[in-house]
C-alpha cells in the first residue's frame, strides 16, 4: 500500500482568525495515541477552545477536542486530554519569549495530515478588541463589494 502524499485538512479554527491578530505561525507535530489517529482519519476534531502553552521547556496543546474512536474499546483516549507538541528547541524558546512578553498567546489554527503525519499549525497571536473585530469585518465586506463591482463592470464592458 503506498504512503499518503500531500496535505489533508482535518479541522481549522476560523474563530481564532476572528478573535486574534495572527503574528507568526509554526508547524508542529503531535504525539497521539492510536485511537486518536484513527478518529482524526475520520475527519473528526474541534479546535475552537484549544490553546497551546510552554511548560518546562516543552510545548503542549490543550483543550482540543478529538472525539473517541467509534470502534475503540477500553483503550480509547479521553477527548480533551493534553497533547505534547513536537517542535525544535529554538522554536520553543522563541515561542516562550513571545508569550512571556505579554499580551500574546498560542492558538491552534489548523489540524491536518502532511504525508501521513498529524501536524498542527499554531500561531503567536494577540487578542483583538471589539472595535478591531468590527473593523476587520468592515474591511472584508468593502473588499467583497469592490470585487463584485469590478466583475459587474468587466461583464458589462465586454
Amino acid at each position: 500500500m503506498p504512503r499518503e502524499q500531500g496535505e489533508k485538512l482535518i479541522a481549522s479554527n476560523k474563530k481564532a482568525r476572528h478573535d486574534y491578530a495572527i503574528e507568526k505561525t509554526y508547524e508542529a507535530g503531535l504525539i497521539l495515541t492510536g485511537t486518536e489517529v484513527k478518529s482524526l482519519r475520520q475527519g473528526r476534531a474541534n479546535l475552537t477552545d484549544g490553546y497551546a502553552y510552554i511548560d518546562g521547556g516543552q510545548a503542549y496543546l490543550d483543550a482540543v477536542h478529538i472525539p473517541e474512536y467509534s470502534q475503540g474499546h477500553w483503550t480509547n483516549h479521553s477527548a480533551k486530554r493534553t497533547r505534547k507538541l513536537l517542535l525544535h528547541k529554538d522554536e520553543i524558546i522563541k515561542l516562550s519569549h513571545a508569550v512571556s512578553a505579554g499580551g500574546y498567546t498560542l492558538v491552534p489554527l489548523r489540524l491536518y495530515f502532511l504525508d501521513g503525519r498529524a501536524k498542527v499549525e499554531i500561531a503567536v497571536a494577540k487578542g483583538k478588541r471589539e472595535f478591531e473585530k468590527r473593523q476587520t469585518i468592515r474591511e472584508r465586506e468593502d473588499k467583497r463589494e469592490a470585487e463584485r463591482a469590478m466583475r459587474t463592470k468587466n461583464r458589462l464592458g465586454e
